[in-house]
């Protein structure tokens, strides 16, 4: 067996020298796979990492002889079971193949796709904590065969540079996720002093009176509160609701979705980490639970949370308590917690999936929220809000709906929710330019098609008893919005306090309150 060079040798301790300093993985990398084809005596190498998402492999840094050959590798994806790399990937077992025409795992439509001619293949795992991430390949000894000492060297070799990859992914992600939560905290500084959220929570309808009356009820307590509902339903407008209107509405409200991070990046997020904690944590980093001390943290899709923060979220529910990642000393927070989750959490508990003690934890106020389709009567509210919204972001002015275009826009079943409403009105307004109204000629086609005629609900009644109930519906919501003052509540609606006297008394409505 031929020995492991002075050259290799040298090349893997600088490697492992430079994981203490050097964490970006463009400069890194290529330096990497250039030196191992060059002490190796390749025609080329290749990092390959695994795409769990689609499950295939892909060639992110690459250095063959070719330099068409490198653009196309670069554009390849294959299956994550195919090929010598995928076998590699599969089994963390590494492979020397002197002849991979004699080897049925060799995946030919690589060389087929890229132009390249592979004769002979060395390739070892890159192994993580979590998995394996990809594999380093080397292709087509100049000189002779690969040998075992070779693969030695380029198992060796894969263990730092797996290293290096996980840790230059985790540093990256904590860099964005630092800048995205400084600007949330700049924005909720803007716009504090105008801030009110209850507004944003539209319908008169019985499925919406209920939860008003529920969310009335959580805006003075500390109870910890279980939105509940599919997904564009507006859960997360009904907790901003819940603390802009409650006592906490002067410290932060700070939001995480629990299903966007995997456990150990999750576990930085919510609870922060210290300098050294792991490499590329340079200085200590709050959590969100302590930016959001004293106000309120939404944590939604609660439902995705891996069953280690789990643990360390019952610990905070019951006693306020956590240790930041690297940390001895344990933090107290005051904030209160309000979740959401498009799953249902008892399923999950009774699959084994949701700690049972959590559960009943987050859900001590549930708070049900409905899907569209089943408050249709809301929707011309909804639509007047949104269109107001909209005119108001984008500086122009408020458009109104023509009433064939509510009556399509009422009976569509929307799968999306509020959400899907909203997108399907910024594409309106915008095909209807400066137009004054959005008509139905401005929906897609898959709303045109869903409020059709056949087998959808209908609107009850003549076309002016239908306007006349959205009048009264509508200035029976800018009343509660202005705090049942008639003169703001004229404004508002572009008509004078004398004419909107005259509605009110038409219409049965009071100024104060409902």
């Amino acid at each position: 067996m031929t020995a492991v060079s002075t050259e290799q040798l040298q090349l893997l301790y600088d490697v492992s020298r430079s994981l203490h300093g050097l964490i970006e993985l463009d400069t890194l990398l290529p330096w990497v796979v250039e030196k191992t084809k060059e002490l190796l005596g390749a025609e080329g190498c290749s990092v390959i990492l695994l795409d769990e998402t689609g499950r295939e492999l892909y060639f992110p840094y690459v250095s063959p002889e070719n330099s068409l050959v490198a653009e196309r590798l670069r554009q390849l994806r294959m299956p994550a079971d195919k090929g010598i790399a995928g076998a590699v990937v599969q089994t963390g077992q590494s492979q020397l193949v002197p002849d991979v025409h004699r080897d049925p795992r060799f995946y030919s439509e690589a060389d087929q796709q890229t132009g390249g001619a592979t004769r002979s293949i060395v390739c070892a795992p890159l192994r993580t904590q979590r998995g394996i991430i990809g594999a380093i390949e080397c292709i087509n000894k100049h000189d002779g065969a690969f040998t075992t000492a070779d693969l030695t060297f380029l198992e060796a070799l894969a263990g730092s540079t797996a290293v290096a990859i996980e840790n230059a992914r985790l540093y990256q992600t904590l860099k964005l996720s630092e800048a995205r939560l400084r600007d949330e905290v700049a924005l909720l500084e803007r716009e504090r002093p105008v801030r009110t959220r209850f507004t944003e929570v539209v319908g008169s309808s019985p499925a919406m009176e209920k939860v008003f009356r529920l969310i009335e009820s959580a805006i003075n307590s500390p109870i910890t509160v279980l939105l509940q509902g599919e997904t564009g339903t507006g859960k997360e407008v009904v907790a901003r609701a819940i603390h802009f209107e409650g006592p906490r509405k002067d410290k932060p409200f700070v939001a995480i979705n629990c299903g966007a991070f995997n456990e150990n990046l999750l576990e930085s997020e919510l609870f922060g980490y210290r300098r050294g904690a792991f490499t590329g944590a340079n200085a200590d980093k709050r959590g969100l639970f302590e930016a959001a001390d004293g106000g309120t943290i939404f944590l939604d899709e609660i439902g995705d949370t891996p069953a280690i923060t789990q643990v360390k979220l019952l610990r905070v529910l019951e006693r306020g308590e956590f240790i930041p990642v690297g940390d001895t000393h344990v933090r107290t927070v005051n904030t209160r917690i309000i979740s959401a989750t498009n799953r249902d959490l008892r399923a999950e508990v009774r699959a084994g999936r949701f700690r049972e003690d959590l559960y009943y934890r987050l859900a001590a106020f549930p708070i049900e929220v409905p899907p569209l389709r089943e408050r249709r009567n809301d929707i011309p509210l909804l639509v007047a809000h949104l269109l107001k919204r909209l005119a108001q972001k984008w500086g122009k002015h408020t458009p109104t709906a023509t009433p064939e275009a509510i009556e399509c826009l009422v009976r569509y079943s929307w799968p999306g929710n509020v959400r899907e409403l909203e997108h399907e009105l910024e594409r309106a307004v915008t095909l209807a330019g400066d137009a004054h109204s959005v008509g139905i000629e401005h929906f897609s086609e898959r709303i045109i098609r869903g409020g059709s005629d056949s087998g959808r609900v209908r609107i009850a009644g003549s076309l002016k008893q239908a306007r006349d109930g959205f009048e009264k519906d509508y200035i029976a919501h800018v009343l509660r919005t202005e705090n049942g003052n008639v003169s703001h509540a004229a404004r508002t609606l572009g008509i004078s306090r004398v004419m909107l006297q005259k509605k009110m008394k038409d219409y049965g409505l009071r100024p104060a309150n409902p």
